[in-house]
């Protein structure tokens, strides 16, 4: 049979071809579109969650205050001097002296106070605080943090915070001295309670050069992420300085517009490249092996000496004939079993296995996650581990 084809850019001339042949062109059209749409897709990620900017940075505050209002759970003042001190100047800030008086409260808790200042943070824009019990108290339910200035590293005042304090755990003690307590009820949190009085000094726009600081250094990544951003601006305008930093010169085009390249950069997609790592957490018994793991050719055999001795007493009676004065007694019965662990092979891994072939045949000789540990030591100290082991 034939089929009429048309060829492109042709109105009036026709061609017959056989029509098993119009088949075989169809059925290779469709086998490139499966192999085309079977290739994975790489694992790309926005420059923004893999690096920072120079300057788009955070700033840790601190600061010690007093949270008063608790029902009968905050410190002991006997034992906490430095919260019956604070309590005692506070109250003369206030113009109450206290001084010579004896003060017996449990109703006030000494609290360092913490906070993260953002980037570009303006002049009464508003953070969370995190407030954290420093003496003996049981409990900050119910409380209210008083006015607590924060500080930076430099010792400036950058923020001022104040408010009811939220909890997220809890503490519940019986009459018979039975207690439960769920979370961490000595720390809480204030939503916005702290207000910004300083801002940080910081001109993006006057900046000719851009520092991107990689979160994971790595040279090859560092590499693509200034291939990215060349072909995106279309000139050579970033280079990877080290496998943590790649400098970005900013174009004549965005001159005092920063920002506004900052926005263009941070969307770029980009394909993370790692070194092959092996972490243990021994503690745990916890294995995180990455993609890049290779073993060379090596064979693992895994049995252990296992011996149960299960005791199995017995009661012994005297017979309907037995003389007089015979007694009940308890015959010990031992049953010993020893395993060799003769079920378990030796399992042979080619060159260049991959992470899941790795697991597969270390699964198939029944290895448990601590005897894993152990075996994948053995490996990399044989010199077959093409990766680094981490261990926490």
């Amino acid at each position: 049979m034939w089929c009429l084809v048309q060829p492109r850019g042709s109105m009036s001339r026709f061609r017959f071809f056989p029509l098993a042949v119009a088949r075989a062109a169809l059925a290779g059209l469709a086998l490139v579109l499966v192999v085309t749409l079977a290739v994975p897709a790489q694992a790309m990620s926005r420059l923004k969650d893999i690096a920072d900017f120079e300057g788009l940075r955070e700033n840790q505050l601190v600061g010690y205050g007093l949270v008063v209002g608790l029902n009968g759970t905050g410190d002991d003042l006997g034992s906490s001097p430095f919260t019956q001190q604070s309590l005692i100047g506070m109250l003369e800030r206030l113009g109450v002296n206290t001084r010579g008086i004896t003060i017996d409260t449990d109703n006030v808790a000494a609290v360092m106070v913490t906070a993260t200042l953002p980037p570009f943070a303006r002049q009464g824009s508003r953070i969370d605080v995190t407030v954290s019990a420093l003496g003996d108290a049981d409990s900050l339910l119910g409380g209210t943090l008083l006015v607590t200035p924060l500080m930076g590293a430099d010792g400036e005042v950058y923020a001022v915070a104040q408010g009811q304090v939220s909890v997220g755990g809890f503490s519940a003690t019986g009459s018979s001295g039975t207690s439960v307590t769920q979370g961490v009820p000595t720390s809480a949190r204030v939503a916005n309670g702290a207000i910004v009085e300083r801002e940080v000094a910081f001109d993006l726009d006057s900046l000719t050069r851009i520092d991107i600081a990689l979160r994971n250094p790595d040279l090859t990544t560092a590499s693509r992420i200034a291939q990215a951003i060349n072909a995106r601006l279309g000139e050579p305008a970033a280079a990877a300085a080290d496998p943590g930093t790649v400098h970005l010169k900013v174009p004549e085009a965005y001159h005092q517009r920063v920002a506004a390249l900052l926005t263009v950069v941070e969307q770029l997609m980009v394909e993370p490249d790692q070194q092959a790592r092996v972490v243990i957490d021994e503690r745990s018994g916890i294995i995180v092996m990455g993609e890049n793991v290779r073993i060379s050719t090596v064979a693992i055999a895994q049995g252990n000496l296992t011996i149960r001795i299960t005791e199995t007493p017995q009661v012994s009676q005297p017979g309907a004939f037995a003389p007089q004065g015979a007694q009940t007694v308890q015959v010990p019965r031992s049953n010993v079993q020893v395993d060799k662990g003769s079920d378990n092979g030796m399992a042979l891994l080619p060159a260049g296995v991959s992470l899941n072939q790795l697991v597969e045949g270390l699964n198939a000789l029944g290895i448990g996650p601590r005897d894993l540990i152990t075996i994948l030591q053995t490996i990399k100290a044989a010199g077959a581990l093409q990766a680094t082991i981490e261990v926490l």
